[in-house]
């Protein structure tokens, strides 16, 4: 009996020193509710690391085109994007971190009883536009995607859109983002705003010089549609340097340059110039080649072999200013406007100056803005071999050639610019796997889990092969 009395006694005492441990359960280093400003800038990064991005895993495209090239493991210069999976890495990265971001922002912002109505509007039409131009890369890059079910989570296997059918909705989205843009409201906080620290007016110039940039996209498959995007955009997009969409990186982690970190900080020689850049800034004598890059140990500019393995020490490196930790990121460009109104112009869709002068003031943007002088880029600009007057071949070559050299450091926009354009003519690597590649294969999980839209998607774009053109490829 004093047994029991004793276990009782002390069963009595562990019930009575017993705590209520539930608040282990909460979390209280994740929030519950992410602000919307924080969801857009994270997604605005997402997008912007992964264009300037150069590690193989994630960005292949300064290869592609031939900016660079590598020194040991020559399957991306090759045109082999499979063995790393490299279609899934930039599909993911699109829709995961860059549009879900973006969806669940304009939620937020639209159920937000606090801002006012002007700056709600401000707010939803900066995160459509940005996810306007999320979307306008998958189509660039794969043609047929998902659209209307990609980001419906009771879709699992969302169907794929046709391509062309998605670009005529992104012109719709971006029209009614246009209207509802208005300086009398506030955007998000400047410390949000990553590109333009909150400034209404900016993103209105933004939005049109990118109406203007799809417009000229679909230009050989719908001229009327492109002439009219054009016409309507044109007097609102870009007028300087100044209006440039600059993602501003920092120098300190985790916000830093991407270059830095995967070309210093990692310590790796994987990459070098490509010769086919190299050797065509030198013959035109283009001031840009001391800033794009640096001599090799001799101390000359020499690229490396499209496709070949390459000794690091004898060919031309990365300039210091592209690997600092905050050198900035493009995502749309004055000169990259100018060139597009020259081309405009050679179309027939607008008349506001020449083909020559808007070609002229590309030029010029491009080298002041990579540190030349504006007397070297007006001395490079009437070599005759780059003069708009003398320069060899149509006006496609001309405009090809100097904006793929001016869009040096941004391999997708170059890319899709020698696709359209289908200049400058690349050589064929030593040792390439396929033809040119005019989109990326769709991802192997699409294949797997996503079979019945992935099979209907491989029929209607006539095949899932890396030579298939997207509709807007007509040459």
């Amino acid at each position: 009996m004093k047994k029991i009395s004793i276990i009782a006694v002390v069963m009595l005492s562990l019930v009575a020193c017993t705590k209520d441990i539930s608040r282990f359960n909460q979390q209280t280093k994740s929030p519950g509710i992410v602000p919307a400003s924080t969801l857009f800038s994270n997604a605005v990064k997402g997008l912007t690391d992964g264009l300037a991005s150069t590690n193989v895993g994630v960005n292949v495209f300064r290869l592609v085109v031939q900016h660079w090239t590598t020194t040991t493991y020559t399957d991306e210069p090759n045109y082999d994007f499979t063995t790393r999976n490299i279609p899934q890495g930039w599909w993911t990265r699109m829709y995961r971190d860059v549009l879900v971001d973006l969806k669940e922002a304009k939620r937020i912002i639209e159920s937000d009883n606090t801002i006012i109505d002007a700056t709600k509007k401000n707010q939803a039409a900066m995160a459509d536009i940005m996810q306007v131009y999320t979307y306008s890369v998958l189509v660039n890059t794969f043609g047929n995607v998902p659209y209307s079910e990609a980001l419906d989570y009771n879709k699992t296997a969302p169907k794929y859109d046709d391509a062309k059918t998605i670009y005529d909705d992104l012109f719709t989205r971006l029209n009614a983002d246009i209207a509802a843009l208005n300086t009398a409201g506030a955007g998000f906080p400047a410390t949000a705003d990553v590109i333009y620290g909150g400034s209404v007016s900016s993103w209105i110039k933004f939005a049109n010089s990118l109406k203007f940039r799809l417009a000229m996209i679909i230009a050989d498959a719908d001229p009327a549609k492109a002439k009219t995007a054009v016409q309507e955009a044109d007097q609102k997009a870009f007028v300087s340097a100044a209006d440039n969409a600059v993602f501003k990186y920092l120098a300190v982690t985790p916000n830093t340059n991407p270059l830095y970190v995967d070309l210093v900080q990692s310590n790796r020689q994987d990459f070098v110039a490509g010769k086919t850049l190299v050797d065509y800034m030198k013959t035109v004598g283009d001031p840009r080649l001391s800033q794009y890059f640096k001599p090799n140990d001799a101390g000359a500019y020499v690229g490396g072999v499209i496709g070949s393995t390459n000794t690091y020490s004898d060919y031309a490196k990365f300039s210091n200013k592209m690997v600092a930790l905050d050198f900035p990121a493009l995502l749309l460009s004055y000169e990259e406007t100018e060139f597009d109104r020259a081309e405009a112009i050679e179309r027939g869709f607008i008349t506001t100056g020449t083909a020559a002068e808007h070609y002229n003031n590309a030029i010029d943007a491009s080298v002041v803005y990579w540190g030349g002088s504006s007397d070297q880029a007006k001395a490079y600009r009437t070599n005759p071999a780059v003069a708009y007057a003398t320069a060899a071949g149509t006006w496609k070559q001309k405009i090809g050639a100097q904006k793929w050299v001016a869009l040096y450091n941004r391999g997708y926009e170059a890319w899709t610019e020698v696709r359209r354009l289908d200049y400058p003519a690349l050589p064929s690597p030593a040792g390439a796997k396929s033809g040119f590649p005019n989109r990326f294969t769709y991802p192997t999980n699409e294949q797997t889990l996503n079979t019945a839209s992935y099979t209907d998607a491989k029929s209607k774009m006539g095949d899932d092969k890396v030579e298939v053109k997207i509709f807007w490829d007509k040459n």
